[in-house]
């Protein structure tokens, strides 16, 4: 009876231990497109915006992150670095978007009392995280991708390093893949 509770537990163990591992798998790899996106979120500088959708962005340099949480001492850190670099992005015509499974007042007051100049998008029920392999139940996976939207797919060129400090542009190239980070 022992043996078999213990062989019970080790299944158990397993089932879990697989199931997150295996959110990794589907994450969008470069040639890959990106996958598409209708979310609620806050900016700041657009306060009348409440609905982010990834068909408004056709043209634009895109770095999604994926955080887990608004106000843990890491995702403060880096949201903070994206804030800093804000500027170096827009040289390159790219707009920052963070996602996590916060609600919009949770966004709006990490914006508001760590200066966030950025969109922040809201995927409560990991929709979006999952589509990106970014998705650990209940909180979105540390992840960064960084996109070209066009008129079907997502290319990838901009290069960012873990911590966004470093940035390269590619001419050509197709994919929706990009780093990811962890903890």
């Amino acid at each position: 009876m022992k043996s078999l509770f213990g062989l019970f537990v080790i299944l158990i163990s397993l089932y879990f231990n697989l199931k997150s591992a295996i959110a990794f798998d589907y994450a969008p790899e470069i040639g890959d497109s990106a996958p598409s996106f209708h979310l609620e979120g806050i900016n700041k500088s657009i306060k009348s915006k409440k609905i982010w959708d990834s068909n408004e962005l056709k043209g634009k340099w895109i770095v999604l992150y994926f955080y887990p949480k608004d106000f843990t001492a890491g995702c403060t850190l880096e949201a903070k670095g994206f804030s800093q670099l804000k500027n170096d992005f827009f040289k390159y015509n790219a707009e920052i978007i963070g996602i996590s499974a916060d609600n919009q007042d949770s966004h709006d007051s990490f914006c508001s009392e760590k200066s966030i100049n950025y969109t922040l998008l809201s995927d409560p029920n990991g929709t979006i995280s999952a589509k990106y392999g970014s998705w650990i139940p209940p909180y979105s996976d540390r992840n960064t991708f960084c996109l070209l939207y066009t008129s079907d797919a997502a290319d990838e060129g901009l290069g960012v390093d873990l911590g966004g400090r470093r940035i390269n542009k590619k001419k050509k190239g197709r994919g929706g893949g990009g780093g990811g980070g962890g903890g």
